[in-house]
């Protein structure tokens, strides 16, 4: 099992930044990736950024360039610096870890809870 905790979410304006937290705890070892993904009014859930437990990092393409997906290993905690952001990143955010299940044969994933992010002037 693995738990998730989001936080650092909240309202910020067009232009400004915030980073997002993600800690996980229990069977920490098991997970081969973890990552970002929002759902906003309306919309289905998208895949926002990435990053493997080898450090290999992937983005959407409506947010490369703004954010940045980091992890400490030592707090086993994954970050996500929002920077630029747009009303258009309005959104639930929810952090996601990817494990192998029946010996490799299949992966699962596990969810936080969600943050909001809500940009607006």
């Amino acid at each position: 099992q693995v738990q998730l905790v989001e936080s650092g979410g909240g309202l910020v304006q067009p232009g400004g930044s915030l980073r997002l937290s993600c800690a996980a705890s229990g069977s920490i070892a098991s997970i081969n990736a973890m990552g970002w993904y929002r759902q906003a009014p309306g919309k289905q859930r998208e895949f926002v950024a990435a990053i493997t437990t080898g450090g290999s990092t992937n983005y959407a393409d409506s947010v490369k360039g703004r954010f940045t997906i980091s992890r400490d290993n030592a707090k086993n905690t994954v970050y996500l610096q929002m920077n630029s952001l747009k009303p258009e990143d309005t959104a639930v955010y929810y952090c996601n870890a990817r494990v192998p299940v029946a010996g490799g044969l299949w992966e699962y994933d596990y969810w936080g809870q969600g943050t909001q992010v809500t940009v607006s002037s």
